[in-house]
């Protein structure tokens, strides 16, 4: 799909990423990755690569197999304990709010992690939330876009996703969705989603019986 071609396209539904499309948890991300890192002597250099990725992946590419299960404890209590700096991203509240009961969070966090972070951002949960707790298999696979449309009641191809990593568009692509990148971690070259903006505050929706619409001003 030709890049800026899905701006006024009608859609059924939206389901948006979290960390860095919701709320900015970069600073309390990094504080508890520093942690860990040293901890389990990783080399933070890599970690960016991983980004959107649940944390379970990332501890498994990482770190050897025998020690898993411990490490991939103590990224998630770092984590949920730590939401200090948690805020939520420019047009978040006002995208929430206009949307209502046609979109959905699909995140990498866990159940705990994603409440931790949504109460510290003060944001209200939408009636749809799919974690990584609720499929077989996170980001890049298709599985929590799927599983959001599922619960929406819609197809995935009359879903735009909203997402701020390459983990999360290449999901969305699998799972057959229109993808929408925010710009707040990456590139455009770098997400290569089907159209692109700065944050939500730069996304004008429309919404009526007939569905969902969106053009970046």
């Amino acid at each position: 799909m030709e890049v800026g071609a899905i701006e006024g396209r009608r859609f059924a539904a939206v389901v948006l990423d979290f960390d860095g499309t919701l709320v900015d948890s970069h600073a309390a991300m990094v504080r508890a990755y520093t942690r860990w890192a040293d901890e389990f002597s990783v080399d933070l250099r890599e970690l960016p690569k991983y980004l959107g990725m649940p944390t379970g992946a990332v501890t498994r590419a990482l770190l050897p197999a025998e020690v898993f299960d411990v490490a991939a404890a103590r990224i998630e209590e770092l984590e949920v304990t730590d939401t200090d700096g948690v805020v939520p991203l420019p047009g978040s509240h006002e995208t929430l709010a206009l949307l209502g009961r046609r979109c959905a969070i699909a995140t990498s966090c866990t159940r705990p992690l994603l409440e931790s972070r949504i109460r510290a951002a003060g944001l209200p949960e939408p009636h749809v939330v799919v974690t990584r707790d609720d499929v077989a298999e996170g980001k890049p696979a298709p599985d929590s876009f799927l599983r959001a449309a599922e619960r929406l009641g819609v197809a995935p191809d009359r879903v735009l996703v909203i997402e701020d990593a390459p983990a999360g568009v290449a999901a969305a692509r699998a799972a057959g969705s229109a993808v929408l990148g925010i710009l707040t971690t990456r590139t455009a070259s770098e997400l290569g989603a089907d159209a692109h903006a700065p944050n939500l505050a730069s996304v004008a929706w429309h919404v009526d019986v007939d569905g969902i619409s969106f053009t970046v001003v």
